[in-house]
This record gives structure tokens, sequence and C-alpha cells, in this order.
């Protein structure tokens, strides 16, 4: 597996990111709190982290769901996953959602959402009068059935 150096700065409590084990793909980010935060039902919020990062120009960092948060107390990331472009250089804060029936509770320091830091190839669009057929061509979703 290849790596890039991806400057931080780190105003939280926490310790910098880092992934779990040799094979993960992406690295635990936690909540910047001072105290807890109650998230209720269908309730939205915009958590910090304290952490800023300068990507590499041709890089992204994706923010995407914790799949045991998501799993076990239906939290998830409203903006999935949630683009952090290369000239961004403010705070990442995560937009939580509780898509459960039950509160949830957020502590200073839990873990709750990964980054993914990946290559972004940019597009040039050719602009055309028609586009090659296909198999599929112009069958949208469940065009191919359950099956």
């Amino acid at each position: 597996m290849s790596s890039i150096h991806v400057k931080i700065v780190n105003r939280s409590k926490n310790p910098l990111p880092h992934y779990a084990t040799a094979g993960s793909s992406g690295m635990d980010i936690r909540a910047d709190l001072n105290e807890s935060i109650a998230l209720s039902p269908f309730e939205r919020v915009l958590v910090p982290t304290g952490l800023f990062i300068e990507l590499p120009q041709g890089y992204e960092a994706q923010i995407r769901p914790r799949s045991g948060l998501a799993i076990t107390h239906g939290i998830t990331c409203l903006n999935s996953p949630g683009t952090i472009d290369a000239d961004y250089r403010g705070e990442i804060k995560i937009i939580l959602i509780n898509l459960s029936q039950e509160r949830h509770i957020i502590q200073p320091g839990d873990r709750i959402a990964q980054m993914i830091i990946q290559k972004a190839e940019r597009a040039i669009l050719l602009p055309v009068n028609e586009l090659n057929e296909t198999e599929r061509n112009t069958g949208g979703f469940g065009h191919t059935g359950k099956q």
C-alpha cells in the first residue's frame, strides 16, 4: 500500500486520527467537545473535530460514517461521503444525524466518523451530440432486476 504525506494541525484534546489495523482504509475521527451532545431522533448536528489538514493537490479527503455507530445506534453522516478539497484549510466538522427512534449521546472524544484520503482526478468535459450505446443504454434504477 502506498502512502502520501498530509500536513495536519490538531487543536483538539484527542490523539491524531490513525488507522486501527494494517488493512484499514479509513482513520477514525473523534468529536472535539467540551461537553456531551444529546442527539434526538432525526436531529442533525455539526460536530467539531479540532482538526485542520493540508492535502496535496490532486487529493481529497472523504468523510464517511462508522459502520458500528450506524448499525448499533442509527447515527450516520448526513452528506456521505463528505468531501474535503485540497484547497480547504478550515476545521473539519462532521454532520451527524440520528436516524434511530432513541436519543443518542455523543461524548467528548467519541469516534464519530472515518476519513479516507484518495486521489481525485479532474475531468475534462467533451460536449458531443450523442453517446455510444451500451447493453444497458438508458435503463435506470432497478433495470437489471432483483436477482
